[in-house]
Parts: C-alpha cells; sequence; structure tokens
C-alpha cells in the first residue's frame, strides 16, 4: 500500500516546502509528515486539491501527462460566455504552447460548499460574473486561465475540485487527511531503440616484438616464424625477392621497419636496390651531379608526342 495525502491548498500558499530566500507560506505549515511530495503542482494564486504522496510510480501516475488523469475545476470567469465561447473550449483552443486537447465544460451556480476566499475576489460591479465547470486531461502550466482567456473571458478565481476519483469533500482550507492506495508497480525502463556503443578491440597476433626493430638475427627469426601465418601485404623483386612484409611487420612504431612503399618497390627491380647489414633496404645511388645536358633531355623527348624544349643561349 501507498501513502496519499489529499490537501485542500489555500489561496496563497507555494507547492513546495521550502522558500527560505521570500518567506513566502508553503507546504510545510500545514503538512508535517516526511518523506511525502507533491504530485503535480497548484498554482499560488489557485485553490483546492492538492495530492502527496510517499510513492514514486503513483507520484508519475497522477502528474506524468501521459496517464491522462482527468482534473475538475470550478472556475469563476469575468462576463456570461455564450454558446461560442463553451463550444470552443470543448474542442480545444490554440495557445502559444499548441493547441489544447478536447475539454468538458458546463455552466454551474456557485457551489454552496465553497468558501470565502481570502483576499476575497476583485470583480467589477458592471460587468457581471459566472461560474464554470471545466475538466481536462493536461497539465500545462496555467492552462485554464489561458483557455478561459482566449475564449474572452478571464478567470477570476480557479478552485480545483477533484483529481480523478478523489476530491476534497469534507476538507476546509488547511486541511488535509490520509488514504491508503494501492501501489502501482514500477514499469522498467523501454530499452528499445537504444543501441549500445561497442568499441572494437584490435589484438596483434604474431612475432611483432622489439627484436624487428633491432634488425638482429633473433628478429630476423622471429619474422620468419611468423610469415606462415600472417598475411603478406607486399612482395618486392629483385634482391630482396625473398622477403615478405606481414601484417605484424605493417604495424609497428615508426621507428621500426615499415612496409615497402611504391618508390621502394621500384628501386628493387633496379641494379641499385639491396639491403645493408641491419636488413633494411639500401637508399638508391645518387647520379654524379654537374651541369646537365640540355640537349640530350631534349632527344629523350623526341618522337613521344612531346615539343623538344629549345636550348638556351647563354
Amino acid at each position: 500500500m501507498a501513502r496519499l495525502i489529499l490537501l485542500n491548498k489555500p489561496y496563497g500558499v507555494l507547492t513546495q516546502f521550502t522558500d527560505r530566500e521570500n518567506g513566502r507560506q508553503t507546504l510545510a505549515d500545514y503538512v508535517n509528515l516526511p518523506g511525502v511530495y507533491a504530485a503535480g503542482r497548484l498554482d499560488r494564486d489557485s485553490e483546492g486539491l492538492l495530492l502527496l504522496t510517499d510513492n514514486g510510480p503513483l507520484n508519475a501516475q497522477i502528474a506524468h501527462p501521459k496517464y491522462k488523469k482527468t482534473k475538475t475545476y470550478w472556475v469563476q470567469v469575468d462576463g456570461e460566455p455564450d454558446d461560442a465561447a463553451l463550444n470552443a473550449l470543448r474542442k480545444g483552443v490554440m495557445l502559444k504552447d499548441g493547441m489544447t486537447l478536447p475539454a468538458s465544460v458546463r455552466r454551474i451556480d456557485e457551489p454552496t460548499r465553497l468558501w470565502e476566499r481570502d483576499p476575497p475576489v476583485r470583480f467589477r460591479k458592471s460587468i457581471p460574473t459566472s461560474w464554470l465547470e471545466l475538466i481536462i486531461s493536461e497539465g500545462r502550466n496555467r492552462q485554464v486561465r489561458r483557455m478561459t482567456a482566449a475564449v474572452g473571458f478571464p478567470t477570476l478565481r480557479l478552485v480545483r475540485y477533484a483529481i480523478g476519483d478523489w476530491t476534497l469533500d469534507g476538507l476546509c482550507p488547511g486541511q488535509w487527511r490520509e488514504i491508503d492506495v494501492p501501489a502501482p508497480k514500477s514499469q522498467p525502463r523501454s530499452t528499445a531503440g537504444k543501441v549500445s556503443a561497442v568499441r572494437p578491440s584490435f589484438k596483434v597476433t604474431g612475432g611483432a616484438s622489439s627484436d624487428v626493430s633491432s634488425g638482429s638475427k633473433s628478429g630476423s627469426k622471429s619474422r620468419a616464424t611468423s610469415q606462415s601465418s600472417a598475411r603478406p601485404v607486399a612482395r618486392p623483386s629483385g634482391s630482396s625477392a625473398g622477403r615478405l612484409d606481414t601484417v605484424e611487420n605493417r604495424r609497428v612504431s615508426k621507428n621500426k621497419r615499415q612496409p615497402f612503399s611504391r618508390q621502394e618497390n621500384r628501386q628493387a627491380d633496379g641494379k641499385d636496390a639491396g639491403l645493408n647489414d641491419a636488413g633494411a633496404i639500401r637508399p638508391p645511388r645518387r647520379a654524379n651531379s654537374g651541369p646537365t645536358n640540355t640537349k640530350s633531355k631534349n632527344k629523350r623527348h623526341e618522337g613521344k608526342g612531346r615539343p623538344a624544349r629549345r636550348p638556351t643561349k647563354d
């Protein structure tokens, strides 16, 4: 069972338990029970039924809009609404935050069980007032006041009479009573549509060790052992045709041996390509630097579709 408190909130009381900055009246001035919290809100300038509970799922069923718990209000408006205004409230009116859901509304006489408000309502003597019973299933901020103002009849006094089947019958302003209600079951959070992000893990297998970068004989043996299980990536020709660059060698850091590039593969086909004592590719020999022969360059391009460059005169 869950604890449910039915409070008749007076006018000018905040729907919270503390107001240290301004020192206004709060729920703590009327309810002295630990562990209970307000299920929903009621404006400071509104009166009537307010529910408090210590059960989280019950609080959600009362306050959350998806459960569409009906709320009944007694509304005193400025003027006498006509049928067109009442029909507009029944169909729904457009507010700044969107269209309201259809509401149930009817004219009523002033409730006989209603108490005098302190302070009294300010109204104009030349304009009559009337009472409406309005039932809605939403909980927007100051919704009833905005709805009546949208059809041309501002709200003067607002009293919430019922929430669902619970009413404020027998409660004077500031009084409360406690009842026990069945505790609803808590619903597990839905994980539909949520994809858990799994970070892929990579594991390097084979003979990629510190021996590879040193170029020692032991490193050569470890590479030769791992070549049988590793996938070859590039294979140079020429004098280094017996060497294979494996996936393990490809994943080593910058200070370790890097895979063969295209330039190195082309160099491996020439006579200048080879291996040094450490097992790395020996850089190609540079040609003797000297004055360029422009005529020989032009002869190489003759007959190949490219215009020959005219030699420059010094």
